[in-house]
């Protein structure tokens, strides 16, 4: 039987430093029971000042190399998502090969690689992408969901500053034999609703100025009620899509690792799909919203638990700014 793409190594890293409910209570009008009925987050982890975004990548990527009994020497490729860029030029993965480079070695200097961004869905666009250049012939593909956005974060604001953590989840694609592999993917997005999740400056539309740092324009902004009712249709969506493209139902899906967006967006999700809550991974309260990276975060979390074992069916859904949405379905 010819080879397929699969997941052959997983791992993840947060920071250190926790930003619980009760510290949040301390910067801003809010409450432990306020946050936690309408978001389920207890903590969130996030960067200290000073500590290097990149290095989550890095300790992300080691672990799934290390779950694929692979070394560096052998990735042929590495894809990052992420929605906050370490530098506007060049690239996160530029910055984290080099983390993982010898420097005693050549071997591997010359990795390609490229970013994507495509809001929280981007791991899935990732893995989608990197399905596909295992076809052309990379045999080794490195993947990484990797976000600060604490960093853009606007502490004063209580509708968005309890929402999100920092963290890096990374998963190596390789070749898997028999039944077990990526078997299906649907990706999609409706640009029309780009206004729902935006940072209005820093770019070539609106250049950084003294002026749009004084009107806030750099922080992440989000129109809540959009995002719950969009999120919730357009998972559900692609999952029922990418199954049926797979050619197997809902009934036969071990785990559902949806985007970590939102406790009461996930029970949505689960409802609207009529599948067990038990049947869904969740790890939000937590680590919060943690965007590209908490698809691959909660993967990792779950193959140390010994929750997500080999012959699994899962079905990996997300959306994100752009609006961008997408499902994927692995044979574990």
């Amino acid at each position: 039987m010819a080879e397929r793409p699969g997941i052959i190594g997983v791992g993840a890293w947060v920071p250190e430093k926790r930003l619980t409910n009760h510290d949040l209570e301390q910067m801003v009008a809010t409450s432990d029971e306020w946050i936690t009925q309408r978001t389920g987050i207890s903590e969130r982890r996030i960067l200290r000042e000073g500590e290097d975004p990149t290095d989550l990548g890095v300790k992300a990527a080691q672990m799934a190399l290390a779950s694929a009994n692979t070394s560096v020497e052998e990735v042929e490729l590495v894809i990052t998502a992420s929605n906050v860029q370490v530098m506007p030029v060049p690239g996160s993965s530029a910055f984290i090969i080099e983390g993982l480079r010898d420097r005693g070695s050549t071997a591997y200097k010359h990795i390609p690689f490229f970013d994507i961004v495509a809001g929280c869905t981007g791991f899935i666009y990732a893995l989608e992408v990197a399905r596909w250049m295992f076809c052309g012939g990379y045999r080794r593909i490195l993947v990484i969901g990797l976000e600060s956005l604490s960093r853009f974060t606007n502490w004063q604001e209580r509708e968005t500053c309890v929402l999100f953590g920092d963290a890096a989840g990374a998963v190596v694609v390789g070749p898997v034999e028999g039944e077990r592999g990526i078997l299906a993917s649907h990706l999609a997005a409706d640009s029309a609703k780009w206004p729902l999740l935006r940072v209005e400056a820093g770019g070539t539309k609106t250049p950084a100025s003294r002026e749009t740092v004084a009107a806030g324009q750099h922080f992440l902004k989000m129109e809540g009620r959009g995002v719950f009712e969009d999120a919730v249709k357009m998972m559900e969506r692609a999952s029922l899509l990418a199954l049926k493209q797979a050619q197997v139902t809902a009934e036969e899906v071990a785990w559902f690792v949806p985007h970590q967006a939102n406790l009461r967006i996930l029970k949505a999700f689960a409802g609207r799909l009529g599948i067990p809550w038990a049947k869904v991974l969740v790890n939000i309260a937590r680590h919060g919203n943690t965007s590209t990276a908490s698809i691959p975060l909660a993967l990792a979390e779950a193959v140390q638990d010994n929750r997500l074992c080999p012959g699994d069916l899962v079905v990996l859904a997300g959306f994100g700014a752009g609006v961008t949405y997408g499902a994927t379905v692995i044979r574990w």
